[in-house]
C-alpha cells in the first residue's frame, strides 16, 4: 500500500468484514476520523466501540505523541494514551505484513488497558511507544533478547469479542 491512508482504509474495511463474518451488526463511521472509535459492533443490546489500527510493518506506533519533550518516560506516555480511551472501547489491530492479497490480514482485539500494560512492559520493562506483533530485541537494544509477541488470546474470534463485550 502506498500511504498510511491506504493502510488505515484497508484495515477498517477488513475489520468491518471480519466482525460481520462473526455475525455482529456493524456500523461504520464515514467522513472525518472520530477520535475515539471507527466503528461500532452490536449484538442485541450489547455493543462495543472499535478503534481500528492498521499496519504493514509488524508493529503499531501508539503512544509516541504522549511523550514529554526532552524525556522518555514510557510508562507515563502509555498511561496518558490509556486515559484517552473511554470504557466500552476496544482496539482492533490489523496486520498486513507478509499477507498476500488473496488472504485476510492477521487481526487482534484488545482493551486499551491490555495494550497500555504491554507498552509499559516493553523493552525488558523499560517501556516503549510501539506495540510489536512479534519481535525479538537485538543484542544492542535495551532489553536485548526479550521477545515481544501479542498474546494468542488477542486473536480475533467470536469468543474474544463476546468476552470484551461482557466487560
Amino acid at each position: 500500500m502506498k500511504t498510511s491512508w491506504h493502510v488505515a482504509t484497508a484495515a477498517e474495511a477488513s475489520a468491518a468484514a471480519q466482525f460481520a463474518r462473526l455475525g455482529f451488526d456493524v456500523s461504520v463511521q464515514y467522513g472525518a476520523s472520530q477520535p475515539e472509535y471507527d466503528l461500532v459492533i452490536v449484538d442485541g443490546e450489547k455493543l462495543l466501540k472499535i478503534s481500528v489500527k492498521g499496519s504493514q510493518t509488524g508493529s503499531w506506533g501508539l503512544s509516541q505523541s504522549q511523550l514529554q519533550k526532552g524525556g522518555a518516560n514510557y510508562t507515563a506516555a502509555a498511561e496518558k494514551w490509556f486515559e484517552r480511551h473511554k470504557p466500552g472501547t476496544a482496539l482492533c489491530l490489523v496486520q498486513f505484513k507478509g499477507v498476500d492479497l488473496d488472504q485476510m490480514p492477521r487481526t487482534y482485539l484488545a482493551t486499551p488497558r491490555e495494550i497500555a500494560d504491554r507498552l509499559i512492559a516493553a523493552s525488558g520493562g523499560r517501556g516503549g511507544t510501539i506495540l510489536h506483533e512479534d519481535k525479538t530485541r537485538g543484542p544492542k537494544a535495551h532489553g536485548a533478547g526479550t521477545v515481544e509477541r501479542l498474546p494468542e488470546e488477542w486473536r480475533l474470534s467470536e469468543a474474544r469479542v463476546r468476552a470484551l463485550m461482557a466487560k
